[in-house]
């Protein structure tokens, strides 16, 4: 079997047993390939083992390998910090941004959704990691954007992202999680559709404290090259 296609299996059934271990079925958390710094070769081989979904975190990057997985089933996410000069682009080329951290970007990118005819979807980032080096609306902050975000046309609010403290024990990971799942708890029915947290280091912490989808990297292509 191939590597990649391997890590795609251990994964899944990582992902299928901390599910099970919370009493929730393996299909309720979606799985994230982040292609950042992958070529688009070793992409249509995680494509080729049932990747479905896939996470990019750079504009200038990303572009010329989704124009090469054109005619491919994929669904695309943005994950990466965006810049509002570049919500257009974003518009254009992606199912989902899941780093919205203020009002004025969520405004940039319905306008730009909006006029190609488009609803994007959208998850807050919020900065539960309490990280200066992190992006991402203060934990504080996220309940009352929601409602500024729910309101703008071109935009669907579907949930939260968040990340874990870099390099944290499991302890200080678990924690961000749960107070990240309790603002999800916050929102109302119709933005609780995705709850993104988790990555290689913690999914399955992560899927224990209610996530429902998991962005996985190295643990689907090994440790990355430099861009």
């Amino acid at each position: 079997m191939d590597p990649i296609a391997e890590n795609v299996k251990r994964v899944r059934e990582r992902i299928g047993a901390a599910a099970e271990r919370c009493g929730r079925a393996p299909d309720s958390v979606r799985l994230v390939a982040v292609t950042k710094t992958v070529d688009a070769g070793r992409i249509r081989a995680a494509l080729a083992a049932g990747i479905e979904e896939v996470g990019e975190n750079y504009l200038q990057e990303a572009l010329p390998k989704l124009a090469e997985l054109r005619g491919h089933a994929v669904i695309r996410h943005f994950i990466g910090h965006l810049q509002r000069n570049k919500a257009a682009r974003a518009a254009e080329w992606f199912d989902m941004i899941q780093s919205v951290d203020s009002e004025p970007l969520a405004q940039a990118i319905g306008r730009h959704a909006a006029a190609r005819g488009r609803v994007m979807e959208a998850l807050l980032e919020v900065n539960v990691a309490g990280e200066a080096s992190k992006f991402g609306v203060d934990p504080g902050a996220a309940c009352s954007l929601a409602e500024k975000v729910s309101a703008i046309e071109g935009v669907r609010l579907v949930g939260l992202m968040g990340m874990g403290p870099l390099g944290a024990d499991p302890g200080a990971a678990r924690r961000a999680f749960r107070q990240l799942a309790h603002l999800f708890d916050q929102l109302s029915r119709s933005h609780r559709q995705v709850l993104s947290m988790g990555m290689t280091g913690d999914y399955e912490t992560a899927i224990e404290e209610g996530s429902t989808m998991v962005r996985i990297g190295t643990g689907i292509f090994g440790v990355r090259s430099q861009p």
